[in-house]
This record gives C-alpha cells, structure tokens and sequence, in this order.
C-alpha cells in the first residue's frame, strides 16, 4: 500500500485523558487498573475504568445518544485539540469527503442492561430507553459523525478485539480507491455488565491485576477506552505513517486462538508484504498479549515464526486492561507515541517470565531510536488484524 498519512490522534483510557497523560504514564510505567468496583458487580478482578465518565454530558442536540459508550466517545474527542484538527480537515476536503469508521464491540449495552432493571410489571422496557442511538452497534459512528458535522461513508466494524484495527484497513482502500480523502479511525468500548460476568464465564479473567507473558498469568483485566485517528490522503504535518495493513480469519475456535497462531502468521507476513518491510525492519513489536495462558502462549509461537525471537516486544494492557473492541486503536497510537518519543514500553506486572516463552519480551521501558513497529489485535473467532506503523520522516 501507499503509506497513509495520520495527521491526528488522540486517546483515553484508564491511565487518563489525552496523549501526554497517557505517555507520562507509560514512561513512568504505571498502570491504570485497579480491584473491580464498578456499578454493583461482585467479582474479584480488575479493571481500566476511565474516571469521569459519568459525569460527561453530550451537547444537547445529541442528547438522544445518551449512553456511557457515547459518553466516553465525546471525553475522548474533546482531547489534543482532536475536534480542531477535524474541522480543518472538514473544510479542507468537505464532510462529504471524510469517513467514520470506527470498531466497538458491545456498543451501549450498559444502557440496556439499566433499562432492563426498570421493566414495567408487563416487562415492558422503559419508555425513555432507545436501542437505536445507545446499544445498536451503529451507534457510536452515528454519534462521532453528528458531533464532528461529517456527512462520508460511516460503520462500525465489530469482530470483538480486533474491531478498532481492522477499520484502519478500511480507511487506506477507501481512499486507495478514491472513494474518500480522509476518515475518523478508532474505536470505543466501555465497561457493562455483560462483559465482565461473561468473560468471567468463560474463565478468563484474572482475580489479580492482568500480567502479559508472566509465568502465573490467569487471565485478563478488562478495561475501556476511546481511541480516534485522523487520516488522510496527504498532510504536511504527519504525526506518523500507517505503512501496512495484515487481515486474517483463522476461524479455528469461538474463544481459543489456534495454538500455533495460524491465522496471526498470516496476519502478521500479510502486514509486512503490504509495507514492502522484511522482518528485520521491523524495531518493536506491540503485542495484543491479553495474559490469558493460551493466547500468550500462542502469540508468542506465532510472533517467533514469522520474527525469530530477538525484536523486542511487549504487551500494554498491563497499564490499560483489555479495552476489547477499541484494543486495536489504542495499541496503535501507543505505537506512534514509542516511533515519536524514541521509547519501547515495558510490559507491565511481570512478576516472573515465563520460561517456555520465548520471545524478547521487555519488562522495563528500552529508550531507542523507533522507526517502525508492528501492532497484533487478534479477536474472537479467529479474526487477526496486524498493522505497521512508521515514524512521521518514513
């Protein structure tokens, strides 16, 4: 592909609001997560709970999306002077010309869950809830859309963890093929309910605070976010490059990655032919790394397939939780953050690695010259998404 210009971004998650928040915290290393309190849950786990979200109050004229998965869309938007940044490329290319695209993967089920506790004695659901513009999965592009006054294409893609990845694949064909000359990448996902009792279900979460590639990992911490980019056709004020974009569906298990990561190889060489990258390009390596034994066991396999097992790598979510559906979107620009600050981010609460993993996984921040890294999402189901970054003189 024609590297693609990212010209904005900005990010929020449990580690705070804004870039220069996020990137204080992962220079210091501290982590986001905390013992699960939120709403009446009684599990014992951790979460990436963003502060303040409750409090945020949509414009008026929107209020009819009123959901805590648009809310944390609008605290996000409002950061790094994103809604500047958007407008000029709105009059710039016209908002005809300017996609959303963003990924999620539970939307605004919260709002139904609530909903649901205030069932009339016939079962009826409140008359104030609508499903349309809170839960439906379309609903946070139809709110990104409306607030940023942008009239282009717009869908949310939803393939669990990989969802915010994938839409960055979206936007470089639709502008390779002329259909558009900019989008609103990303993605949202915020705590419910749901979530946090069915990933418990499915015995993936840990009772202790998430630890990537630790030799006694149990499983996930789930956190939120909302992640947004900017991309364009051209810019003259690149913050970085998206050079390659790697899709695969191994289909192999509904929740299990395939245990030799058939379907993340793919992804991952995928990713590389379209930078016109070899291996050894490639300076850092974000893995999607979720702390469950099986995926990091998997990931680590795969990653020495296609790399060997010298480039250094590490997982994130040890500072911001899973933040499921806007994983991909956070994991990226935390890419662009290490290329522009010359860092590598060590991963987080590794108490002891694990010896049958065999990557060069960092426990502590590498300061280094960063030109390129490598980001993995891989979701349920099989779906993967790797995505190459370059540095903003690539």
């Amino acid at each position: 592909m024609k590297p693609l210009a990212i010209s904005a971004s900005t990010l929020t998650t449990a580690l705070g609001p804004g870039r220069a928040v996020t990137l204080a915290a992962l220079q210091a290393q501290r982590s986001g997560l905390s013992p699960e309190h939120f709403m009446d849950a009684q599990l014992p786990t951790w979460v990436g709970e963003v502060a303040g979200v409750d409090a945020v109050a949509l414009p008026a004229e929107l209020s009819r999306y009123d959901c805590r998965n648009n809310r944390l869309a609008w605290l996000g938007l409002q950061q790094d002077g994103f809604l500047a940044d958007v407008a000029a490329a709105r009059a710039r290319w016209g908002a005809g010309r300017v996609a959303v695209l963003l990924g999620t993967s539970t939307s605004g089920l919260l709002q139904t869950e609530l909903a649901y506790r205030r069932r009339g004695p016939d079962g009826k659901l409140p008359a104030d809830f609508f499903y349309g513009p809170t839960q439906n999965t379309f609903s946070v592009a139809d709110f990104v859309g409306r607030a940023l006054q942008l009239e282009g294409p717009s869908w949310v893609v939803s393939t669990a963890c990989s969802s915010s990845a994938k839409v960055f694949g979206s936007a470089a064909r639709m502008i390779a093929a002329g259909l558009i000359d900019a989008a609103v990448v990303g993605g949202v996902d915020t705590l419910c309910l749901s979530t946090l009792y069915g990933f418990n279900s499915l015995e993936l979460l840990s009772d202790e605070i998430c630890r990537p590639w630790d030799a006694g990992r149990k499983g996930l911490s789930i956190g939120e976010a909302a992640a947004f980019a900017l991309v364009e056709r051209e810019t003259d004020r690149p913050q970085g490059w998206l050079l390659g974009v790697g899709e695969s569906n191994d289909g192999y298990h509904m929740s299990t990655p395939h245990p030799q990561g058939a379907g993340a190889i793919a992804a991952m060489r995928s990713a590389l032919d379209d930078a016109h990258l070899q291996p050894g390009d490639i300076d850092y390596i974000n893995l999607h790394g979720t702390a469950t034994p099986t995926n990091d066991a998997s990931e680590d396999a795969a990653v020495g397939q296609v790399f060997g097992t010298a480039t250094p790598c590490s997982s994130t979510k040890g500072a911001t939780g899973h933040t499921l559906g806007a994983a991909g979107g956070v994991e990226a620009l935390i890419s662009l953050l290490a290329i522009e600050h010359g860092f590598m981010p060590g991963g987080s609460n590794v108490q002891q690695r694990d010896p049958a993993l065999t990557l060069n996984y960092l426990e502590r921040n590498q300061p280094s010259r960063v030109r390129r890294v490598l980001s993995n999402s891989f979701g349920f189901g099989g779906s993967n998404a790797s995505l190459v970054f370059g540095g903003r003189d690539e």
